[in-house]
């Protein structure tokens, strides 16, 4: 999949845990462990809106577009 997940980074920028993340943005720590490591197809924009607000961080910052080779 060309899109990356960036969550980890993101979070040990900001030195938070995936319990605490999870608990303050709302969603379970499994699903946001999926995100974390990118075992995820999909993610609702309104947990991108909690995660990006928590962690006062752009969508950009955790997503990155990889072109795939052909």
């Amino acid at each position: 999949m060309a899109i990356v997940l960036r969550l980890d980074r993101v979070m040990a920028d900001r030195k938070i845990s995936l319990n605490e993340l999870a608990e303050r943005v709302g969603i379970s720590n499994v699903n946001l462990s999926n995100l974390k490591t990118g075992k995820v197809k999909a993610i609702r924009f309104s947990s991108l809106d909690a995660i990006c607000d928590v962690l006062d961080c752009q969508p950009g910052d955790i997503l990155e577009f990889r072109r795939e080779k052909k």
